[in-house]
C-alpha cells in the first residue's frame, strides 16, 4: 500500500469532520496500520453485523451493477470500521475483537503452518477462541469492566509510553524475514477467518509484512495497555506468573503505590474467577459433546455396516476415508469403524488394503483390537498362499499388545466362515491348535440363590405336553413367521354380511392399492437414483438405507402403514420412527441370514428342545445352562450372537420421514369419488399440516376425507401385524446374554428402555451375575398358554353386536355421538352461544377419538385371540429398568385388562387333587369382590351356598341371571364359573384336568416390602405380614383412622369436617393409600379423592375443592402415624437421592439379585432433526451426559427401588417353583399357577419373602451409595463441594433404625399373598 492511498483515506475522512475532529487520538503509524488491516479484511470483519455480511454475500446478475455497488458499499463499511476504531482510540485505546472470528494459535517453528479453519478449529493446543464470528452481542464483561477502571489509567499511560519507547528503540526490520521473527516468544497469533471456509494465506501475509521500517514498527504486535496484555494472557492461557510480572511491572513505574496495587490485584482476582466460571460453565458443554460424539460415531458405524451389508465396498472405504481426512470427524472415531473395513476386505482376501487401513488408524491415534487382528489372520487364510511369517508376525505383535490365540476364539463375533479362516491362518504356524472352550461353572455372589445352584438333588424341572416332533415343526413355523416381517389374520368383524355398498369400496381400495404400488416403487427407484449420485462423506445420505431390503418390502411397508394410519390422523414423528422401526427389525432378520447363522440357530434350537418336550430324557439343568452347552458344542461356523449395531433414535426418525414424503408427494387419489359434481383431478391422499399439542405445535400426517370414508365403509377383513406382535409359536429362545434371547430372529433387548438411553446396556455388559435374572425370565417365556374358546366366543357376540361398557367391550363408532356441524361465521348465533358451540365440538371430536381407540385395541386383542384359538402359543418376556418382567407381544398378554385376562389359560392341564375345587371356589369369590374382609373358610362356604348362579352363569351367559356381570372381574369371574360347572359335574371332580390360573395376590404389597425393611410391627399387622384369623384391611385401617380424626375436627367446629360426615369410605382412600407408597404427591392424591367424591352423587359439589384438601392432609397423617418407619426409610431414600443428584449423578444400586439399575432421569435437552418435510425436535431426556433430572430422581427413588424388590421376590419365586415342577407366571405382585399347587407355591412366597429381607438390604445400599459416590479425596474438592460431599456422606450413612418384627411369622401368615 502506498501513502497516496493512506492521503486519499484521510482526505475521505475529513469530509466527514472525522479526521479533523480526532487527530489527536491517531498517530500517522496507527493510521497505516489500520489502512493495513482494511486491506487484509480484519478490522471489516471486526466491525461487521450479520446483516452487513449477509448483504455482502448476495451476489448481483449484472457485473457493472455489482461493482458499482460493492465500490459503494466498500466505502461504507470503511466509514463504519474508522469510526469504531476512532471512538475505541479515544476512550481508552482498547482493541475490543470480540465480534471477529478470530482464533490464537501458538507459532509452530517446527513444522510448516496450515492454516485452514478446520486445522486450526480441531488442533487441541489451539483452543482458545475470541468471539464467534459477526455476533450483535456486546462486549464481554470483563471488557466493560476494564475499560471503566479509571484507577488503573494512570498505569496504562506508562505502560503504553514504555512499549512505545521498545517499539522506536527496536533495530531495522528485514522485509523477508518471516512472520514468526516478528512476535515474541510465547505469543500468540491472531488469524482472523475471512469467510465460511477461507483464511489468510500465509504468503499474503509475508508480502503484506514486506514494507519499509515505518510500516514495519506500525505493524508491531498492538499492545497498547495492560488491561489489554492481561485480558490476553488470560485469553492465551498465559501462566498466573506471566500475568503477576506484567501487572506488578506497570504498578512499579507508577511509583509503587500499594492502595492501586491492591485494586489491581482484586481486579485481576474478580477477571480470574469470572474466567474460571467461563471455564466450568463450557464444562458442563463437555457433556452434551460427549453425546455429539458418540452419536455421530454411530451414525457413522450404522452408515459403514450398511454399506457393507449391500456389498458396496468402493463407497464404504471412501466414506471411511472423507471421515479420517476431515479432523472434525477423526475424533469421534474409534477402533470399530476401521475394524468394520478391514472385515469388508478381509472378505476379499486383500491383506494391502487392509495395510492401508492399519495405517490410517495409527494415523488416527489409535490402536488395533482384538477385532482387528480376528480380522487380519482371516484375510490371510483366505490367501491362496498363506505366509507363515506374517502370521507370526501378526501372532507375535497380538501378544505384545496383551491377547492371546485364544481370546480371538472366545471373545470374537465371527460370521459366514470367518472362524474357519482364522483357524486356517493359525494352523500354518500352529498345525495342531484346536480352540478350548471354556466352560464357565456359576459363580453368583448372591447368598439367596448360592442353594438354587449348588444343591439340586431334589429339582424336577416341569417339561412341556408336547412332542420333541412338534417342537421341531412349530420351530420352522416361527421361523417362517418372523422371516417373512409380517402376518396377516381375519379380523373378528369378518362374519358381518357383506353389503354391496362394502364389496364397492373393498374393490376401490384393491385398485387404488395396485396403483399405489406402481407409483411408490418407481418413485423409490427415482430418488435411489439421485442420493446415489452425492457426496458419499456425508453420514446423513439415506442411500445405504435405502438398498436394505428389495425395493418392494419398502413399497410393502409404506402401504401397510396406509391401512393402519388413524382417521384422524397422526404424529409425523410418531408414524417415522414406526417406519423405520419395521426397515430395521427386516434388516436385521436379514443379516442373520446373511451370516449363515440361521442353519446353526436351527440345528442348536432342535437340541434345546429336548430338555421340554415330554418324549424325551429328564435334564437336571436350565434352559440358559443347556442353550449355552449346545452353542460350545456347536462353536463351528459363525457365531449366533450378533455384533450388529442398533440404529439411533435420529436414523429411524430420519429414514421413516423420507419414506412419509414419499407417500405424500406420490399418493393420489380422485376428487370425485363420492360426488360426481366435483372437477375429476388427483389430490393427494395424505396432507402434513401442523396442529398444536397441548402448548407445543407439531407437524401431523393427516389422511383425506375421501380415504377415510372408503375404509370406513369397506370394513376390512384383515389386519396385518409385524411378526414381533403376535405371540411365539414356539418356545421362546432362551436369555444367554445381554442381546441373545427371546424371539429366533427379530432383535429384542433384555431391558426395554427408551430409544436411544445406552447406560442400561452398558451396565448389564458389565455385569457378571445376571444368571438368576435371565433365568427367572426364561421360566416365565417357558409357560405355554392357549385360548379359552368358549369365552372368546361370547365376547365376540357380544363385540359385534353393540358392545358393552359395562363390561369393558367397546362399542362400535356408529354408536359414538355425531360431531355436529358449527359454523363460527353465522351472524344468528351470540358469542356465547357460539363458545358453547366450540365446546360441544371439542368434546364430540375427544370421544369419538377415544371410542375409536378403545374399540380398535379391543379388535386388535380378540382378532389375535381367534387367529391362535387352535394354538399352543408362547410370551417371551424381557424387563423394564427397574427388573419389574412384561411379556414383548404388547396386545394379547395376561398383564392386560380383565377381558384378555379371561381368554387366556393354561395350555398343560393338571388334576385338581384334593383341594383344586375349593382353591377354584375361593378365587370366584376373590374375582368378585364381596368378602375382602372374610376368612378363606367364610369365602369358600359363600361359594357353596351360590353354587345354582355359578352354574346358571356358565350355562347361560346372556340369557340367565348374570349374575357374573356384577363382579368386579366379570369376565375372569364368568371364566372361573365355567371351570367350576365343568368340574363339579366331572365323574371325580378330584381328577378333572384344569387348565385355570388361580391367581394370589399381594395385600398392599408396596408397603408390605417397607414394613419388612423396617420391621415395623404395627405397619406389618396392617398389611398381613402378622398371622391372623381374618384378613387385615389396610385401606380399612386408614378410613377409621381419617374418621377419628374427621369426628375431632367436627366436634371442634370445623365445617369442612362437619361436611365429610358419613361420606369417608374405604373406597375413598384407597387409591391414595395404594399410591402413597410409589411416590404419589400431594397434589397427585388431592385429585385422586377428588375423583372418588364426584362419584358419590349425594356429596355436595360446591365442597369437592376444599374437601379434597382436607382428606388429603389426614389420609398422610393417618399413614405417618400407622407407618412410621415406611415413613423414615421413605424419606431417607428421598433425601438421598436428592443429594446425590445434586452432585451431578443419577442415582444407582444393585438389586439383591445382583442387577444393577440406574434412574434414566436427566435433564431434558432438544434436539432437533432437520428432515425434508420439516424440522423435529426431539426431546432427550435420557442422555446420560446431561445433568440428572434432580426432582425426578428424589421422587422416583422410593417407588423404583420398591419395585426393584419386589421384583426381585418374583424372580426367587419363579426360580423355586420352577425347580419344584411347577407352571408359574406372575402379574408384577400376583402369582398365578394351578389350583393344584396353590399350596405350594405359597409356601414357596412366602420363603422367599423372608430370604430376601432377612439380607441387610439397607445397610448394603448404604455401602454401595457410600463407595459409588462417596468415595473420592476431599482434598480434591472445593469448599462448596467438600460440604455437599460431607452432608452426603453423613445422610448415606445415616441408616434409619428399625424394629421389633419377627420375619419368620410371614411364613404363617395365611393372608400375606392370598
Amino acid at each position: 500500500m502506498s501513502l497516496i492511498r493512506v492521503c486519499a483515506y484521510a482526505k475521505y475522512l475529513n469530509r466527514r469532520n472525522l479526521f479533523e475532529k480526532h487527530t489527536v487520538c491517531m498517530s500517522f503509524a496507527e493510521c497505516v496500520q489500520l489502512c493495513m488491516l482494511r486491506r487484509t479484511g480484519e478490522v471489516r470483519r471486526i466491525s461487521e453485523t450479520s446483516w452487513q455480511l449477509q448483504r455482502r454475500n448476495v451476489s448481483c446478475v449484472n457485473p457493472k451493477a455489482e461493482d458499482g455497488k460493492k465500490r459503494v458499499h466498500v466505502q461504507s463499511q470503511l466509514l463504519d470500521v474508522l469510526e469504531a476504531r476512532i471512538s475505541q482510540l479515544q476512550s481508552d485505546s482498547v482493541l475490543d475483537v470480540q465480534h471477529a472470528k478470530v482464533q490464537l494459535i501458538r507459532p509452530n517453528t517446527s513444522s510448516r503452518w496450515v492454516l485452514s479453519r478446520k486445522s486450526l478449529k480441531n488442533a487441541p493446543q489451539d483452543k482458545t477462541e475470541i468471539g464467534k464470528g459477526p455476533s450483535k452481542s456486546k462486549p464481554s464483561r470483563w471488557l466493560e469492566k476494564l475499560s471503566k477502571e479509571r484507577m488503573t489509567k494512570l498505569t496504562e499511560k506508562h505502560l503504553q509510553q514504555k512499549l512505545q519507547k521498545n517499539v522506536e528503540k527496536k533495530p531495522p526490520t528485514n522485509s523477508k524475514r518471516s512472520i514468526n521473527s516478528l512476535m515474541r516468544p510465547n505469543t500468540t497469533i491472531k488469524t482472523i477467518v475471512s469467510g465460511a471456509n477461507k483464511t489468510v494465506p500465509l504468503n499474503k501475509i509475508k508480502r503484506q509484512f514486506a514494507l519499509s521500517e515505518e510500516f514495519s514498527s506500525a505493524l508491531s504486535p498492538p499492545v497498547t495497555s495492560t488491561t489489554v496484555s492481561t485480558a490476553t494472557a488470560i485469553s492465551c492461557g498465559v501462566s498466573e506468573w506471566e500475568q503477576k510480572s506484567l501487572k506488578n511491572q506497570a504498578v512499579s513505574e507508577t511509583g509503587g503505590n500499594v492502595e492501586k496495587q491492591a485494586q489491581g490485584e482484586e481486579l485481576e482476582r474478580r477477571l480470574i474467577h469470572q474466567e474460571s466460571q467461563g471455564m466450568s460453565s463450557s464444562d458442563k458443554h463437555e457433556k452434551s459433546k460427549e453425546f455429539f460424539s458418540w452419536n455421530m460415531r454411530i451414525r457413522i458405524r450404522c452408515y459403514l455396516e450398511a454399506c457393507v451389508f449391500v456389498g458396496d465396498s468402493e463407497r464404504a472405504h471412501r466414506f471411511l476415508l472423507n471421515q479420517h481426512r476431515l479432523t472434525g470427524r477423526r475424533k469421534h472415531l474409534s477402533t470399530d469403524e476401521y475394524n468394520i473395513i478391514i472385515r469388508m476386505w478381509a472378505k476379499h482376501g486383500m491383506f494391502e488394503k487392509i495395510g492401508r487401513v492399519l495405517i490410517l488408524l495409527e494415523e488416527a491415534g489409535l490402536k488395533p483390537d482384538l477385532g482387528t487382528y480376528c480380522a487380519s489372520l482371516e484375510c490371510i487364510g483366505r490367501m491362496p498362499i498363506s505366509s507363515p511369517k506374517t502370521v507370526t508376525r501378526c501372532l507375535s505383535q497380538m501378544k505384545k499388545d496383551g491377547f492371546s490365540v485364544n481370546d480371538v476364539f472366545s471373545q470374537c463375533i465371527f460370521q459366514q466362515d470367518e472362524r474357519d479362516m482364522v483357524l486356517k491362518a493359525i494352523h500354518t504356524v500352529k498345525p495342531d491348535y484346536q480352540p478350548r472352550t471354556n466352560v464357565t461353572t456359576h459363580q453368583n455372589s448372591s447368598p439367596l440363590v448360592q442353594d438354587f445352584y449348588m444343591q439340586r438333588a431334589g429339582h424336577r424341572y416341569p417339561k412341556l405336553d408336547i412332542t420333541w416332533k412338534e417342537l421341531q415343526e412349530r420351530f420352522k413355523r416361527q421361523l417362517n413367521m418372523e422371516e417373512s416381517g409380517t402376518v396377516t389374520i381375519d379380523s373378528v368383524e369378518a362374519a358381518k354380511p357383506v353389503t354391496e355398498n362394502m364389496a364397492k369400496m373393498r374393490q376401490l381400495l384393491a385398485e387404488y392399492h395396485g396403483k399405489w404400488q406402481k407409483v411408490l416403487l418407481q418413485a423409490l427407484r427415482d430418488s435411489k437414483n439421485h442420493l446415489a449420485k452425492t457426496s458419499t462423506c456425508n453420514y446423513s445420505n439415506l442411500y445405504p438405507y435405502l438398498c436394505l431390503l428389495k425395493d418392494d418390502e419398502y413399497v410393502d411397508i409404506m402401504l401397510k402403514s396406509v391401512s393402519n394410519m388413524p382417521f384422524s390422523g397422526e404424529s409425523l414423528k410418531i408414524l417415522a420412527e414406526d417406519l423405520g422401526s419395521k426397515v430395521f427389525s427386516r434388516y436385521s432378520v436379514q443379516q442373520k441370514y446373511k451370516n449363515q447363522s440361521v442353519k446353526k440357530l436351527e440345528t442348536i434350537y432342535n437340541a434345546y428342545t429336548e430338555l421340554l418336550a415330554k418324549d424325551t430324557k429328564e435334564y437336571v439343568v436350565l434352559p440358559r445352562e443347556q442353550w449355552c452347552k449346545l452353542e460350545m458344542e456347536h462353536s463351528l461356523g459363525p457365531t449366533l450372537q450378533g455384533d450388529e449395531t442398533r440404529w439411533p433414535h435420529t436414523l429411524t426418525l430420519e429414514l421413516g420421514t423420507y419414506m412419509m414424503e414419499l407417500m405424500v408427494n406420490n399418493l393420489k387419489i380422485h376428487s370425485n369419488l363420492f360426488d360426481s359434481s366435483y372437477n375429476r383431478k388427483l389430490i393427494p391422499v395424505f396432507y402434513h399440516m401442523y396442529t398444536f399439542r397441548s402448548t407445543f405445535q407439531i407437524g401431523v400426517i393427516k389422511p383425506h376425507p375421501i380415504l377415510t370414508k372408503m375404509q370406513q365403509e369397506a370394513i376390512e377383513t384383515k389386519l396385518t401385524f409385524a411378526s414381533s406382535v403376535i405371540p411365539m409359536l414356539c418356545p421362546p429362545m432362551p436369555w444367554s446374554s445381554v442381546k441373545s434371547g427371546a424371539y429366533l430372529l427379530i432383535p429384542t433387548k433384555l431391558m426395554r428402555v427408551v430409544s436411544g438411553a445406552t447406560q442400561h446396556e452398558e451396565l448389564l455388559k458389565e455385569c457378571k451375575n445376571l444368571h438368576p435374572v435371565m433365568d427367572s425370565l426364561n421360566q416365565l417365556g417357558n409357560c405355554a398358554w392357549k385360548i379359552n374358546k368358549p369365552l372368546l366366543d361370547v365376547i365376540i357376540s357380544i363385540f359385534n353386536h353393540r358392545g358393552n361398557e359395562k363390561l369393558d367391550i367397546p362399542p362400535p363408532l356408529s354408536e359414538a355421538p355425531k360431531i355436529p356441524y358449527f359454523n363460527p361465521h353465522d351472524p344468528t348465533y351470540t358469542a356465547s352461544e357460539k363458545a358453547q358451540m366450540r365446546k360441544n365440538l371439542v368434546i364430540a371430536k375427544k370421544t369419538y377419538g377415544e371410542m375409536h381407540s378403545l374399540r380398535m385395541d379391543a379388535l386388535y386383542k380378540l382378532s389375535i385371540a381367534n387367529h391362535l384359538r387352535d394354538e399352543t402359543f408362547w410370551f417371551p418376556h424381557n424387563m423394564d429398568f427397574r427388573g419389574r418382567t412384561y411379556p414383548c407381544p404388547p396386545h394379547l398378554n395376561h398383564l392386560g385388562n380383565d377381558v384378555t385376562r379371561s381368554i387366556l389359560v393354561f395350555a398343560e392341564g393338571k388334576p385338581l387333587g384334593s383341594k383344586g375345587l375349593d382353591w377354584l371356589k375361593i378365587h370366584l369369590i376373590n374375582l368378585t369382590g364381596l368378602k375382602k374382609r372374610s376368612s378363606l373358610q367364610e369365602r369358600l362356604q359363600f361359594a357353596n351356598t351360590i353354587m345354582e348362579d355359578i352354574l346358571d352363569s356358565a350355562d347361560n351367559p346372556l340369557n340367565g341371571k348374570k349374575w357374573w356381570m356384577n363382579a368386579d372381574e366379570p369376565w375372569q369371574a364368568l371364566g372361573c364359573c365355567m371351570e367350576i360347572a365343568k368340574a363339579t359335574r366331572s365323574a371325580d371332580p378330584t381328577q378333572f384336568i384344569s387348565h385355570f390360573p388361580v391367581q394370589q395376590d399381594g395385600s398392599c404389597n408396596g408397603l408390605q416390602h417397607y414394613a419388612a425393611l423396617g420391621r415395623d410391627v404395627i405397619g406389618a399387622t396392617s398389611v398381613n405380614l402378622v398371622p391372623s384369623e381374618v384378613p387385615q384391611d389396610v385401606y380399612n385401617g386408614v378410613a377409621q383412622q381419617v374418621e377419628q380424626f374427621r369426628a375431632q375436627d367436627a366436634k371442634n367446629g370445623l365445617q369442612i369436617a362437619k361436611v365429610l360426615d358419613g361420606f369417608i369410605s374405604r373406597k375413598v382412600v384407597k387409591q391414595t393409600v395404594m399410591t402413597v407408597v410409589y411416590g404419589v404427591t400431594r397434589y397427585g392424591s388431592r385429585l385422586q379423592i377428588e375423583k372418588r367424591l364426584k362419584e358419590i352423587e349425594e356429596f355436595p359439589t360446591d365442597h369437592i375443592w376444599e374437601a379434597s384438601h382436607y382428606l388429603v392432609r389426614l389420609v398422610f397423617s393417618s399413614l405417618k402415624e400407622m407407618f412410621k418407619r415406611t415413613r423414615e426409610i421413605q424419606d431417607w431414600l428421598t433425601y438421598s437421592a436428592k443429594l446425590i443428584s445434586k452432585c451431578g449423578h443419577p442415582v444407582e444400586w444393585v438389586t439383591p439379585l445382583g442387577l444393577p439399575i440406574v434412574q434414566p432421569y436427566h435433564r431434558k435437552r432438544c434436539q432437533r432433526l432437520k428432515t425434508t418435510l420439516q424440522f423435529i425436535h426431539v426431546n432427550i431426556g435420557y442422555d446420560a451426559n446431561m445433568n440428572p433430572d434432580t426432582v425426578k430422581q428424589k421422587n422416583a427413588f422410593p417407588p423404583n427401588f420398591i419395585h426393584s424388590l419386589d421384583s426381585t421376590h418374583m424372580m426367587l419365586t419363579a426360580l423355586h417353583c420352577y425347580s419344584t415342577g411347577l407352571t408359574f407366571v406372575s402379574v408384577h405382585d400376583c402369582f398365578w399357577t394351578h389350583a393344584v399347587n396353590v399350596d405350594t407355591m405359597n409356601m414357596v412366597c412366602r420363603e422367599q419373602f423372608v430370604s430376601l429381607h432377612s439380607q441387610p438390604i439397607l445397610e448394603e445400599l448404604s455401602n454401595f451409595l457410600l463407595h459409588k459416590y462417596c468415595s473420592n479425596s476431599r482434598s480434591e474438592l472445593s469448599k462448596k463441594k467438600s460440604q455437599e460431599f460431607r452432608r452426603l456422606s453423613e445422610m448415606l450413612a445415616a441408616v434409619p433404625e428399625t424394629g421389633d418384627f419377627d420375619l419368620q411369622q410371614v411364613k404363617e401368615s395365611t393372608y400375606f399373598f392370598s
